[in-house]
This record gives structure tokens, C-alpha cells and sequence, in this order.
């Protein structure tokens, strides 16, 4: 459990990108002093937690009650997660959050940068909710699905701490250590994607050879 447990946390870690997030989160939040933008980011960590922890918990009866397998989601899944990958290597994701975070700012209306859109999308985005309900499908237990709850309360933890000490990881990452970093970590997602592909296409082959042989 440990190994998967760990493998989730870099997962969520690569996903929610902190390293990324630095230059976004201070694009939306313009003038503000250090303690607003701590608030500001504890806010967004918060609600992307009960977000997450509600997919994690009750993402598997979604799928369930829609009549989709938890192999078919694997696969789709891990394409899905090899995708935000490759983003990341060739820089096309941190082009498409900044959209998101653009929007917010020339947006009179969004006054609430906390929820959107830091929480959603730049956070609890659709590759973080569709990896917290892959894990979720390989802890069934009441103690693995607690020991995920804590895995993504440590992810965002991390992320929060990044947030919060973002002008100086800034300074000190600049741009180039940050484009380093992320397509580092683009590769690592994709290699764990692969693995989810692998894994829910083997577990569709036995569900078909299981229902072969009971036909």
C-alpha cells in the first residue's frame, strides 16, 4: 500500500503542478500583500481538498451508478493523465491555465479568485479528479480510502506551502528552473499514465475472458 500511496502523491503532486501554479497564483492576485495572498491560498486549498475528498470517497459509485467499469475508466483515465504529461513537457498547459487565470483578472465580476479559478481548475482540475478516483479504485479498503483522504491532504498541504512563499520561489526557480522542473515531472506523469493504460486494459482482457468463460 505504501508504494501505491506513494505513487498517488506524486501523481497528485505533478498534476496540480505547484511549481507552475507560482507565476499564476500571482498574476490573479495583483497589490495584495503577503498575508491576503496566504489567505487567498489556504482558501483555494480548501475547497480543492473537499473537492477531491469527495471524488475519492464517492467517485467509484458515480461510475457505477453511469455502468462503467473501473478498467474502462483506468484506460481512459490514463490517457487522459498522458495527455496533461505531454502538456507539460512541451509547455501547452501552463498556455491553457493561463487563459483561465487571464480570464479571472480582466473579470470584473470574479471576485472570489479562491474558487475560480484557483480551486477550479487550476487545482482540482479534471486530471486531479479522475487520478483520485484511479487510486480510489486500488484502496477499496475503509483504511485505504482514509490513507488516500490523507494523501490528498498532503499533496494540497505542499501546494499551499508553495503558494504561500510564492515571490520567493519565483525568484529563486525563474523561468528556466521552472520549465526544467515541469518537463521533468511531465515525463514521470506520463510514465505513471502508461501504467494506468496497462493496467485497466488488463483488467478489461480478464473481465472478457471471465465472461467468455461463464457464457
Amino acid at each position: 500500500m505504501f508504494d501505491l500511496l506513494l505513487s498517488g502523491f506524486v501523481t497528485l503532486f505533478v498534476i496540480i503542478d505547484p511549481l507552475g501554479l507560482v507565476p499564476l497564483f500571482l498574476a490573479v492576485t495583483p497589490g495584495l500583500d503577503a498575508p491576503e495572498r496566504r489567505r487567498i491560498a489556504l482558501r483555494a486549498c480548501v475547497i480543492a481538498f473537499a473537492i477531491l475528498a469527495v471524488f475519492a470517497l464517492f467517485g467509484l459509485a458515480i461510475l457505477q451508478t453511469l455502468g462503467i467499469s473501473l478498467g474502462a475508466f483506468r484506460v481512459a483515465g490514463g490517457l487522459f493523465l498522458f495527455w496533461i504529461g505531454f502538456e507539460l513537457v512541451f509547455e501547452k498547459r501552463k498556455e491553457r491555465h493561463e487563459r483561465s487565470a487571464n480570464r479571472a483578472v480582466d473579470d470584473p465580476e470574479a471576485a472570489d479568485v479562491a474558487a475560480f479559478p484557483l480551486a477550479i481548475p487550476l487545482i482540482a482540475g479534471p486530471g486531479a479528479i479522475s487520478a483520485v478516483i484511479l487510486l480510489s479504485g486500488s484502496l477499496p479498503s475503509l483504511g485505504g480510502q482514509a490513507a488516500l483522504v490523507a494523501v490528498i491532504f498532503t499533496a494540497l498541504a505542499v501546494n499551499f506551502a508553495f503558494l504561500a512563499l510564492a515571490h520567493r520561489v519565483d525568484r529563486f526557480l525563474g523561468v528556466t528552473g521552472r520549465a526544467v522542473i515541469s518537463r521533468l515531472l511531465g515525463v514521470l506523469l506520463a510514465a505513471l499514465a502508461v501504467q494506468f493504460v496497462a493496467d485497466g486494459a488488463a483488467e478489461l482482457v480478464s473481465t472478457t475472458q471471465r465472461g467468455a468463460a461463464l457464457g
